[in-house]
């Protein structure tokens, strides 16, 4: 797969899309030669990878910003992208067999593609599988702790997110897990009868925290209650 990349859509195309698929960018320009050979020959053995490595192709003449990124001195300049992160390059026009070892190195081994498999399918079986491979994949302890928590088994949700450091997902499931089955239909009640006892109850004011998370940013209400606990707390 091929796409040309501009200043304004590098960091979507470019290093959003490396954390889930390598990135080759191809720093060109119409008037160099070297990349008039080189092209071709990355398109050549990019496509025959079955989009599991992506070249993104940049016109240095029409995207400044992106070359002032690289600290581009020269071209053909040539870059891997993985996680959003550079992770190899080189620079010149190189013959198919010196680029085809510089793409296979990008590609997934055979346990990769499986546990990526395995992840996709999302089912428990499955994501205890790539946890017994991976105990800390992110991402699969994420899915499993939201199937544990929906058929109730908060504990165990519980234990698997402190594998990982916390973050706006985890937190969301956190709370859901330790308030268990809390009614959704009177949060604002919990709440009002919660305020008198946050500042010295450490259990009332993380059971006020997590409702707050469950109810969310977009809700009207949490701004109000998060400024009220506030003012309670200091």
């Amino acid at each position: 797969m091929t796409v040309d990349v501009t200043d304004a859509t590098f960091e979507s195309e470019v290093v959003q899309r490396s954390k889930t698929t390598p990135v080759v960018v191809d720093m060109w320009a119409p008037w160099c030669e070297p990349c008039q050979t080189l092209g071709p020959i990355l398109e050549k053995v990019i496509d025959a990878t079955d989009g599991k490595v992506i070249l993104a192709k940049v016109n240095i003449d029409e995207n400044p910003g992106v070359v002032q990124a690289f600290s581009v001195q020269s071209i053909p300049a040539v870059y891997a992208l993985r996680d959003g992160q550079p992770v190899d390059g080189f620079m010149g026009s190189y013959p198919e067999h010196f680029v085809q070892e510089f793409v296979d190195k990008l590609l997934p081994t055979a346990g990769q593609s499986l546990q990526a498999e395995l992840l996709a399918a999302g089912d428990e079986t499955s994501l205890r599988k790539v946890l017994e491979g991976e105990p800390g994949n992110e991402d699969a302890i994420v899915a499993l702790a939201e199937l544990l928590v929906e058929r109730g088994d908060n504990d165990e949700a519980l234990a698997l997110l402190e594998r990982i450091p916390e973050s706006d997902r985890t937190r969301k499931i956190a709370a859901a897990a330790r308030l268990g089955d809390a009614p959704e239909d009177d949060y604002e009640q919990q709440l009002t009868t919660l305020l008198d006892s946050v500042r010295d109850d450490d259990d009332a004011r993380q059971r006020f925290v997590d409702l707050l998370e469950l109810m969310g940013p977009d809700d009207p209400r949490t701004a109000r209650y998060r400024k009220q606990l506030t003012s309670r707390l200091f």
